[in-house]
C-alpha cells in the first residue's frame, strides 16, 4: 500500500473516531426529553442510535468525498440499518465540519466557512434526497426550494431560504456560529471546570435547549409550543444544583414530563453532538501528530 493510501486511511479512521466519539458521549448524557442511556422515549432506544452512528461513521468520513454525497451515503446507510430517523440532523451538520477538517490550513472554522462557500448545487441534490430518505417529522412543504423538488440553487443557498425558521439551517449561513459559540464555549468552559465527561453534554444541551426555540418542536407542535419548552428549560436550568448528581432528580423530572407530552427536543440534540464532534476536531487540529489535512 503506497504512502498516499495510507494517509487516507489513517485520516478516515481519526475522522471516524472522532464522529463515533462525539454520537456516543452525547448518549451517555441525560438529555430532557431526548434518548439517553437513562431513559428511552419517542419509541427509540440507544441501540438503535448506536447502531445508525456506525453505520453512517464510514460512508460519512471517506475523504475527498463532498458534503451531499457524504450525507446521502450516511443516511442511507443509518436507515438500511435501523429504518427510523435518528440522525438526519447529526449528519447533516457533522458532513461540512469533516470535510473542512480536510480542507486547507488554519483554524477549523475558517475551513469550515471555505467549505460551505464551496457548496454546489450537486450538494443540493443530494442532501434533498438524503432528506426525503429520512423523511422527518413535521416536514412539511414549502414555496422555494421544496426538497420533494429538484433544487436550482447551492445546498448553502437553499439553506439559507431557511435558516429563519430551522437552527440547522442557519449553522450553515453563520458558519456554525451557535455551535461554536454556544456549543464548543461551554464544552471548554466544562473542561476547564473538571466537569465529569457524562455532565458537560448535559450542559451543551440545555444550554440549546434553554437559548432556542428547538426546531424539531417547532415543526411539529407550532413556534408558540416550542417557546413554551424554551421558557421551560430556561426555569430548571435556572433552579438546577451545580453538582451533577444532585441535579439528576430534577433533570430526570423534566424528562419525564417531556417525553410524556410528545415533546422532543431533537435538535438541541443534534447541535449537541455537533459541538462535540468540533470540539473533537479542535484537539485533532491543536496536536501536530494527529493532523489531518
Amino acid at each position: 500500500m503506497s504512502s498516499g493510501s495510507d494517509d487516507r486511511t489513517s485520516r478516515a479512521a481519526a475522522l471516524r473516531h472522532a464522529f463515533l466519539t462525539a454520537c456516543r458521549r452525547e448518549l451517555e448524557a441525560l438529555k430532557p426529553g431526548n434518548v439517553h442511556i437513562h431513559a428511552a422515549g419517542h419509541g427509540m432506544t440507544v441501540r438503535d442510535f448506536l447502531l445508525s452512528a456506525e453505520a453512517a461513521a464510514g460512508p460519512l468520513c471517506t475523504p475527498g468525498k463532498a458534503v451531499g454525497a457524504r450525507i446521502r451515503a450516511a443516511v442511507e446507510a443509518s436507515w438500511a440499518a435501523v429504518p427510523l430517523n435518528t440522525n438526519l440532523g447529526i449528519l447533516l451538520l457533522a458532513a461540512p465540519l469533516l470535510c473542512a477538517v480536510e480542507t486547507g490550513e488554519g483554524p477549523l472554522r475558517d475551513r469550515l466557512r471555505t467549505v460551505l462557500d464551496r457548496l454546489t448545487i450537486a450538494d443540493a441534490v443530494e442532501a434533498f434526497a438524503a432528506i426525503r430518505r429520512a423523511n422527518p417529522a413535521g416536514l412539511g412543504r414549502t414555496e422555494a426550494q421544496d426538497v420533494g423538488m429538484a433544487p436550482t440553487v447551492t445546498l448553502l443557498e437553499a439553506m439559507r431560504l431557511a435558516a429563519d425558521r430551522d437552527l440547522i439551517a442557519r449553522q450553515y449561513v453563520t458558519s456554525y456560529r451557535d455551535v461554536f459559540e454556544t456549543g464548543v464555549a461551554r464544552v471548554e468552559a466544562s473542561r476547564a471546570a473538571g466537569h465529569a465527561a457524562d455532565w458537560t453534554p448535559t450542559l451543551v444541551f440545555l444550554d440549546f435547549l434553554r437559548g432556542f426555540p428547538d426546531s424539531h418542536i417547532a415543526r411539529k407542535f407550532g413556534t408558540e409550543t416550542a417557546e413554551r419548552i424554551r421558557a421551560e428549560a430556561a426555569e430548571v436550568s435556572a433552579s438546577l444544583p451545580e453538582d451533577a448528581q444532585r441535579a439528576f432528580p430534577a433533570l430526570a423530572a423534566f424528562d419525564r414530563s417531556l417525553k410524556e407530552r410528545g415533546f422532543n427536543p431533537g435538535t438541541s440534540a443534534d447541535l449537541t453532538v455537533a459541538s462535540l464532534l468540533a470540539s473533537e476536531l479542535l484537539d485533532m487540529l491543536r496536536t501536530p501528530a494527529r493532523e489531518i489535512g
